[in-house]
């Protein structure tokens, strides 16, 4: 059985919403930390409702905050626990993604799905293996959870945005090549972009990629007011 996830909605500045963009958050924070995105990108995407849920667990490296699956390395947890937590979130992100569908009442083609760092890999992992095909996908500070094994159980292959600091520490920007080559092995289209001087963050010029990304696959003018 899937869990029901909290969420905030920040909706579209046009009063009408013609497409969304998910947020789905990292390790230890909560889905108002994406959501402040909506403050720079909504008056670009001003028929765009933004979403950003919680993840269903407290975080057992910061009580503050929530966790999509369990980091061994960060909390103490096991290898098995962060599988068992990774398999048990994509069944709840996807069970999400139904729901923002029909609530919001667009179809697939409309939808954006952005992450951060544990949300990029959750995204990764959830996305593909949907039948229907969004979008597109941004995927800052991430990593494919098992390149090995990526390709198996692709039903769609949206464009991907991958975006990655080059002095990441949390995660390591060599997971962003690696994660390009599994992303192209498997057939999809790949864009990528590298923020020099950039850490475990969002910065400016990494956002202002992401919006023009965005902007192409939904077909928006960002500069229309």
């Amino acid at each position: 059985m899937t869990r029901e996830l909290a969420f905030k909605r920040r909706p579209a500045a046009s009063g009408k919403t013609t497409s969304v963009v998910l947020f789905l958050h990292g390790y230890g924070a909560d889905g108002a930390d994406l959501l402040g995105l909506a403050d720079p990108l909504g008056p670009h995407m001003r028929d765009t409702t933004f979403i950003a849920p919680d993840a269903p667990e407290p975080c057992a490296g910061n009580p503050m905050g929530y966790q999509w699956f369990p980091i061994p390395w960060l909390d103490g947890s096991s290898e098995a626990d962060m599988t068992a937590g990774a398999i048990r979130a994509a069944e709840d992100i996807d069970a999400f993604i139904d729901q923002v569908l029909e609530q919001e009442e667009i179809t697939p083609d409309r939808l954006i799905v952005f992450g951060f760092s544990q949300g990029s890999m959750m995204a990764l992992q959830v996305v593909p293996r949907r039948a229907g095909e969004i979008a597109g996908l941004v995927a800052f500070s991430g990593r494919v959870l098992d390149p090995e094994s990526f390709g198996q159980g692709i039903l769609s292959r949206p464009p991907v945005l991958l975006v990655h600091g080059d002095q990441d520490e949390m995660v390591p920007p060599g997971h962003f090549h690696e994660a390009g080559k599994a992303l192209e092995a498997a057939g999809f289209d790949v864009y990528g972009h590298i923020m020099e001087g950039t850490g475990h963050g969002i910065a400016p010029d990494g956002l202002s990629v992401a919006l023009t990304f965005m902007a192409q696959r939904l077909g928006i003018d960002p500069e229309a007011r």
